[in-house]
């Protein structure tokens, strides 16, 4: 079976703005500053890194670590950044489990342009949780990904988690 349409609404906003987005500003120092962190999806603040949510998520659940710090290279971080970064995807794979029970975890920092990184100038640790089969013929097929849960409610769940959790990891 092949798809003529598949009606993914989000889509549109990432190819439509997200180009002009990483010319324009960083979210990773942008959302932020803001000081909403509902609305700009950052579900929790460490002393030099945080925690965010992953706009355009590559399976339910994929948040982000970052240093507020505005870095590229890995090798520029303090060592208090690279311990807190790592107690923070430590934290973030805990409420994860917590909220989502999922059987696995891809965590990745694509460090440049060549290596894949969309914002190539400011760092950041990806943890995407895994179910068996999470990967089915719809990515094949349709190049798309099913999503079972929408941005929002995804945002609440880990939230949740990461407020019961977040004294334990020492932030």
């Amino acid at each position: 079976m092949i798809f003529e349409r598949l009606w993914r609404p989000w889509r549109m906003g990432y190819v439509s703005r997200v180009e002009e987005e990483r010319e324009a500003e960083c979210i990773f120092c942008s959302k932020p500053a803001a000081g909403d962190d509902r609305a700009n999806l950052i579900l929790h603040r460490g002393r030099s890194c945080f925690i965010i949510m992953n706009l355009y998520p590559y399976n339910t659940g994929h948040v982000m670590v970052s240093p507020y710090r505005h870095v590229s290279e890995l090798e520029e971080l303090s060592e208090g950044e690279r311990g807190e970064l790592m107690e923070l995807a430590v934290l973030a794979v805990r409420a994860i489990k917590e909220a989502m029970r999922p059987q696995g975890f891809n965590l990745g920092m694509n460090l440049g342009k060549s290596a894949g990184a969309g914002y190539d100038e400011h760092l950041h640790l990806h943890v995407v949780p895994r179910w068996q089969g999470d990967t089915n013929f719809m990515p094949v097929l349709a190049g798309s990904k099913v999503m079972p849960e929408s941005v929002d409610d995804n945002y609440l769940r880990l939230h949740e988690s990461l407020q019961r959790l977040g004294g334990e990891a020492g932030v």
